[in-house]
């Protein structure tokens, strides 16, 4: 499975952004997808995962109420929207997959190049 994340930029404090990552190879649709962070000087951190149907969800604290993960399977694509953004959400954006169905916040095997994103204040 290879893994594509775009979307990244520049964004005031209290703006929006949608993030997408793109994947390609088989039985994509039946994978859990994740998205992570990591700020400078930081470690990489767990943002939001989503089941392989798109049933299930699961958010960090610090996002939750503000960003939503979503996924279309016949488009072998997820996305992270990001709303009312705060400067302490600048990092790079990592989306990851791994072959089980469930929303984990780790354990995740294949990644995707990182996006990113800066928020201004």
């Amino acid at each position: 499975v290879q893994l594509q994340a775009s979307g990244g930029g520049l964004v005031q404090a209290g703006g929006s952004l949608r993030l997408s990552c793109a994947a390609s190879g088989r039985a994509f649709s039946r994978f859990a997808v994740g998205w992570f962070r990591q700020a400078p000087g930081k470690e990489r951190e767990f943002v939001a995962a989503i089941s392989w149907m798109g049933f299930s969800t699961r958010y960090s604290d610090s996002v939750k109420g503000r960003f939503t993960i979503s996924r279309d399977n016949a488009k072998s694509t997820t996305y992270l929207q990001m709303n009312s953004l705060k400067p302490e959400d600048t990092a790079v954006y990592y989306c990851a997959t791994k072959q089980r169905v469930a929303a984990d916040a780790d354990g995740y095997d294949y990644w995707g190049q990182g996006t990113l994103v800066t928020v201004s204040s």
